[in-house]
């Protein structure tokens, strides 16, 4: 069984931080920030009363009934998912490729990570029959799994999982007893909310998942680190919440005063933040949609991206072009498409890839340039993609991708 390890090519250990927005940042909420600045109080290890239950009130509107006294809030997911991973035991599993930060905490308190693999119309949510049989073969080599993250709207493949694979895939870490870490930090970022169907793990088992959701996926700028976890009820979910408290005591992991504040009020979903959302979701799936089609004309392979602010790319079909400018493998392939589109665009090693495999994500937040003037302009232009700085990114775009295109078509051996 071939166990994940950092690579040695490279600065692989330090993974990239979610996509951002590129967006100013809503004055209403630096006016809550602002109000609350002279706050020089710690909040309670997992958070005040009030944004605890500010959390309750957005799972609520979203399905997920919650008590207060059964969420936790930390400075970012980093914080919950370590705390959730040392209470938890054991080795954890993720899908290949995951959110790059997901197998560094496991790492960091030496437990084991296994990846499995995904199926071909999704990431995020590893394939049923994989997952049955990775925790079979742990287990004949002594291993003990015990947790299983997974994302239904996933980083780094911007996809959005088919309730039928969820079910599968949740039915068979029920029956294999794996409690379950649903990251829904980019679940409030589908690009056609009416076409797409988002189905939480708790939904399907309540009593076995964690929901973990990162603010800065929607709600706040990700500089604002905040972070809320909804445990499960009974006896199983007490006792788990008790021990990630203990942990989180232990780090001192608390969410700055001010920062609660606006975390407390973006959850609240007034109207203001609302609409930025909305707007903001428009933006980026217009971003996303033209970034996608540049990639798959010039050769490339994604699948087409239905939530976040990002893109997944395989350029094995360009490998010649890459080749002949020395690019053979991820690392390499980061360090040239950062290069020559100015943006960054690491590596899928980063994201439990082989380091082998040609793939880096690309995230559509770099793509909205310009000052604070001309980033606004784009959430209230009707026509976001003709503006001229978004124009110029864009074009760059298609122009390096079109560059590989030709390359290697040139590099194509005689048929």
């Amino acid at each position: 069984m071939r166990r994940t390890a950092p690579e040695g090519h490279g600065p692989v250990r330090f993974g990239p931080p979610l996509p951002e927005d590129g967006l100013p940042v809503l004055p209403e909420l630096s006016a809550v920030l602002a109000a609350a600045a002279s706050r020089g109080a710690h909040e309670p290890v997992g958070g005040g009363r009030a944004l605890r239950e500010a959390a309750c009130g957005h799972w609520d509107r979203r399905g997920l009934h919650c008590d207060p006294d059964r969420v936790a809030a930390a400075p970012g997911s980093h914080a919950l998912l370590l705390a959730l991973t040392a209470a938890l035991g054991g080795d954890v599993l993720v899908p290949r490729p995951c959110a790059a930060w997901w197998a560094p905490y496991a790492r960091l308190l030496g437990r084991p990570v296994f990846h499995v693999p995904t199926p071909p119309e999704s990431g995020g949510v590893p394939d049923p029959y994989a997952l049955l049989e990775t925790v079979r073969r742990v287990r004949a080599e002594g291993g003990d799994p015990r947790l299983l993250v997974l994302s239904v709207a996933d980083d780094p493949t911007a996809t959005v999982a088919p309730p039928e694979l969820l079910h599968e895939t949740v039915e068979a870490a029920q029956g294999e007893g794996l409690h379950l870490v649903s990251d829904e930090t980019w679940r409030d970022t589908l690009h056609d909310p009416h076409d797409t169907v988002l189905l939480s793990p708790a939904e399907m088992v309540p009593d076995r998942v964690t929901v973990v959701t990162d603010l800065a996926g929607a709600l706040l700028p990700p500089g604002w680190p905040a972070a809320v976890a909804r445990f499960p009820a009974g006896a199983d979910g007490e006792d788990l919440h008790a021990r990630v408290l203990d942990i989180l005591t232990a780090l001192d992991a608390r969410v700055a005063a001010p920062i609660a504040a606006a975390a407390g009020y973006a959850l609240g979903e007034p109207e203001a933040v609302t609409a930025r959302v909305a707007a903001t979701v428009r933006l980026h799936a217009l971003l996303a949609a033209e970034a996608h089609a540049a990639v798959v004309a010039a050769g490339a392979l994604a699948r087409p991206p239905r939530s976040g602010r990002h893109l997944y790319v395989d350029l094995a079909p360009l490998r010649p072009a890459l080749t002949a400018h020395g690019v053979g493998d991820a690392q390499e392939l980061e360090d040239f498409l950062s290069a020559r589109l100015g943006m960054p665009a690491p590596g899928g090693h980063r994201f439990g890839d082989d380091l082998e495999a040609p793939r880096v994500r690309l995230s559509t937040g770099a793509l909205v340039a310009g000052s604070d003037t001309e980033r606004a302009e784009c959430l209230t232009s009707p026509t976001p993609l003709e503006l001229p700085q978004v124009h110029r990114a864009l074009s760059r775009l298609k122009s390096v991708f079109d560059d590989l295109r030709d390359e290697a078509r040139r590099w194509e051996p005689p048929r």
